[in-house]
């Protein structure tokens, strides 16, 4: 029987390391631009089509074999790394999976080097005249892995993918000069810059007003970096960044110490923005434990939790946002100097020994007597006062439908301004009514959608919204079904929009955090079936412009909100699965109060 196990041909090798290394196109941007980085690049051109110092001849084919590396040359060197890369991996799987060109020249040299290659393989390599510095080429992504490139999604998201690898890559290199240019058009410009500027270039002028500087230095850490006051912190998707010696990191449980820090703060569903720089030793971290390098492991991770948290407090108590007792005040107690001379005197209690309580007068003349109180007085009108509400928001899940005559009972109550109760034939109906309110609203906006019958109302004074460059490329996968619920907005450039309307039926509605929460949510699910999107644009629209718990609702407010979901297909449960009706049967009522 002749041997099976072979070696892989390094073509073949390098494809699966591509797998490993090279997930989309956003993969290739960053490992090249994290390689222009660790060669002492001070100006970087990243240029996007749909969707340096230089290089010797020999160093710039020896850069795509597998391995190749300049970064490393023992394995103790491992345990001591400032670069980026340097397991010698990312050219080499680039060029396996797509066709790659390179320019490359020194100042020391006359002339320069310019290499092709595709999948892996050397097709030519010639000299030529081009500037100092280095120039690289990336084509035709997965063009010899069709399965993998059929998993590619559309533009618009692959876009932002990249964007959001370049954004991370911005912010731990303010110094450093960015251009970004697509389809022969720069679309961002980053001057160099210092840590704040480089935030506020990246995220816009608004969020440079709720900055607060986090500043620490231990023998185990030194943690810099900005944090978001608590009054701008958001339901949904927040900037949130951990860097750890200039990379970034993905880190949850570091994440819980910051959230611990915000607890009495914020409630449980918004999120502050954070900008969080990590200096360790290199030696106390192993950042081989992933392909991408974005997981690190720590060598006193809880320790460094407790830092990172008791530090978090420290910058949000020195600005305010945590109250603290003051007791400089005009009105602070007069607390008396200690006088040992002086014999301390047993506190007195000024008392009426003749007071009954239940005497109603007495010989001591004085007189005690109930209140008086008038409960018919004081729940006068109490009956015909109407709450104010936006009934507006009230309409018929399907407009060519009557609501349900099966409910038209007026005996519906509100409990707690929370949850509609209502006797059916089985035993006590409870509606959530926050919930409710959003199944009616999504069956609106998705038919809205779907029919493009959304109406506009043109706003008296248009609103700006100011997005990150992965924000408004998010904004463009879902601008044409906005503009089908009634949204208008018109782009001022630089990722800055004017919102010029808004869907009729929307009153008192802040408009540019709706956007965004519309954004956030389309970012997060990061479909690209236009069902799911529509869905997605549908539901958070319904969860923001929903009637919030606590709010009253009259008789005819109720008996309208019930008959609505039950002309709704599924009154149950939400659009994401959480339940609307629960019926507490005559049984369970009965066994309680046994």
């Amino acid at each position: 029987m002749s041997d099976i196990i072979h070696l892989l041909p390094d073509s073949i090798a390098n494809q699966i390391a591509a797998g490993e290394v090279i997930q989309r196109p956003a993969s290739v941007v960053k490992e090249l631009v994290e390689n222009s980085l660790d060669a002492d690049a001070k100006r970087i051109h990243i240029i996007i089509k749909d969707a340096g110092k230089g290089m010797s001849a020999t160093d710039a084919r020896m850069a795509f074999e597998r391995h190749a590396t300049s970064k490393i040359k023992t394995a103790d060197d491992l345990f001591a790394l400032h670069t980026r890369g340097f397991r010698g991996e990312a050219l080499a799987s680039v060029a396996a999976i797509a066709h790659v060109e390179l320019k490359t020249r020194r100042a020391e040299d006359e002339v320069g080097t310019f290499l092709k290659i595709a999948g892996s393989k050397v097709e030519s390599q010639e000299s030529i005249s081009c500037a100092v510095g280095t120039t690289i080429s990336v084509k035709n992504i997965f063009f010899n892995v069709p399965a993998r490139r059929k998993f590619l999604k559309s533009n618009e998201t692959e876009r932002r993918n990249i964007f959001t690898e370049i954004e991370r890559i911005t912010l731990v290199n303010p110094n450093i000069e960015f251009t970004i240019i697509e389809n022969d058009m720069q679309t961002l410009y980053l001057p160099p810059a210092n840590l704040r500027q480089r935030i506020v270039q990246m995220q816009g002028k608004s969020i440079n007003q709720q900055l607060i500087e986090v500043n620490e230095e231990t023998t185990l850490a030194k943690i810099h970096g900005y944090i978001s006051t608590p009054q701008f912190a958001k339901k949904g998707r927040a900037n949130q960044f951990f860097f750890v010696n200039n990379r970034y990191i993905r880190h949850p449980f570091f994440h819980k110490a910051v959230m611990t820090a915000y607890e009495p703060l914020i409630s449980a569903t918004e999120n502050p923005n954070y900008f969080i720089y990590f200096e360790v030793e290199p030696d106390t971290i192993d950042v081989n434990i992933h392909p991408t390098k974005t997981e690190i492991k720590f060598e006193n991770e809880r320790t460094l939790w407790q830092i990172l948290m008791v530090t978090i407090k420290e910058s949000l108590g020195k600005f305010n946002a945590i109250p603290s007792i003051d007791f400089d005040t005009a009105d602070a107690p007069d607390i008396p100097i200690f006088d040992p001379s002086l014999s301390p005197s047993m506190p007195k209690v000024n008392i009426n020994p003749n007071y009954n309580p239940f005497q109603t007068s007495g010989s001591n003349g004085f007189t005690a007597s109930k209140p008086k109180l008038d409960w018919e007085q004081l729940y006068k009108g109490f009956e015909n006062e109407k709450p104010d509400v936006d009934t507006s928001l009230f309409v018929p899940a399907h407009s060519h439908e009557k609501p349900l005559s099966a409910i038209t009972s007026p005996e519906h109550y509100q409990y707690k301004q929370k949850y509609i109760l209502t006797s059916v034939k089985s035993g006590l109906m409870i509606i959530d009514q926050h919930r409710a309110h959003v199944r009616i609203l999504f069956d609106k906006y998705l038919s809205q959608i779907t029919n493009r019958k959304g109406v506009s109302q043109r706003m008296l004074f248009p609103e700006m919204i100011e997005l990150t460059s992965a924000e408004a490329s998010s904004l463009s996968e879902i601008l044409e079904d906005m503009e089908a619920l009634g949204f208008e907005l018109s782009d001022l450039g630089n990722n800055a929009f004017a919102i010029q309307g808004i869907p009729s039926e929307l009153q008192n509605v802040d408009a540019v955090a709706l956007i965004h929460s519309m954004i956030d949510k389309n970012m997060e699910t990061g479909s690209n079936i236009q069902e799911q999107v529509h869905e997605t644009l549908a539901l958070s629209m319904a969860n923001f412009t929903a009637i919030p718990v606590g709010k009253s609702l009259s008789e005819e407010e109720i008996l309208l909100m019930v008959n609505q979901l039950f002309a709704c297909q599924l009154p149950n449960h939400t659009p994401d699965g959480r339940a609307i009706i629960t019926v507490v049967s005559d049984d369970e009522i009965d066994k309680k109060l046994k």
